[in-house]
C-alpha cells in the first residue's frame, strides 16, 4: 500500500526532480508532482526525519514511488544500468521502496554533497575522497542518519536510499495503483 507523502502531513521538503524540467532527460517525466512510499517505507522516513531534526536539520525528497512507466521514460533517455534501473528488473523506486534525498541546514539549504542529485559521474558515488571534505562529512551524516533509521544504502548514488531485499519483497508497481495519476 502506497501512502502520500506531502511537507504538511510528514515534515519534510519535496522538490520532486522528475515533476519538472530539471532533471537529467530535460524534461518532466510526471505531469503530476506527487510523493508516495510503502507504509514500512514510510514509518522509516519519519525516523530518518527524526533523527535528522535532532541535529537541526531536515530532509529534502527528490524522488519516491516511480511508477515502472517513468522508470522506461528514464531507460530509454539514459540505458546505463549503473544510475537507471533497467525497467525490466525493476526498481526500489517503482515499489515504493526507495527515496532520493538530501539533508537541508536549519535555514532550508542544502547541504554540500559534492555533486548536485542524478550527477551520473564516479564522483556521486559513496566514499569518494575528490570531494571536498564537508561534501565527505555531509555524506557520512546523510548515511549515518538514514541507516540507523533502518534503510539500506546503493553505492553508486550518495542520495539513493532503498528498504533491505526491495525487489524479493515488493512488486513492481504501475502508475494505475494510484488514486490520481502521475503520469497522465
Amino acid at each position: 500500500m502506497l501512502i502520500e507523502v506531502t511537507p504538511e502531513a510528514h515534515g519534510v521538503v519535496l522538490d520532486l526532480a522528475y515533476a519538472t524540467p530539471d532533471n537529467f532527460t530535460g524534461a518532466a517525466v510526471y505531469k503530476r508532482a506527487a510523493c508516495y512510499l510503502h507504509a514500512e517505507a514510510l514509518a522509516k522516513l519519519e525516523r530518518a526525519r527524526d533523527l535528522a531534526a535532532a541535529q537541526g536539520l531536515g530532509l529534502k525528497i527528490f524522488d519516491a514511488f516511480r511508477p515502472a512507466e517513468a522508470q522506461w521514460v528514464l531507460w530509454h533517455h539514459t540505458p546505463n544500468p549503473e544510475f537507471v534501473a533497467d525497467p525490466r528488473r525493476g526498481s526500489p523506486h517503482g515499489r515504493g521502496a526507495a527515496v532520493d534525498l538530501t539533508l537541508l541546514d536549519p535555514e532550508g539549504r542544502e547541504l554540500d554533497m559534492g555533486t548536485p542529485f542524478d550527477d551520473f559521474s564516479p564522483q556521486a558515488h559513496h566514499a569518494r575522497t575528490d570531494v571536498s571534505p564537508e561534501a565527505q562529512r555531509n555524506r557520512a551524516l546523510l548515511l549515518g542518519l538514514m541507516s540507523a533509521a533502518g534503510w539500506d544504502f546503493y553505492m553508486n548514488e550518495w542520495w539513493h536510499y532503498q528498504l533491505f531485499d526491495a525487489r524479493a519483497r515488493f512488486p513492481l508497481l504501475s502508475d494505475s495503483v494510484l488514486p490520481i495519476s502521475m503520469m497522465r
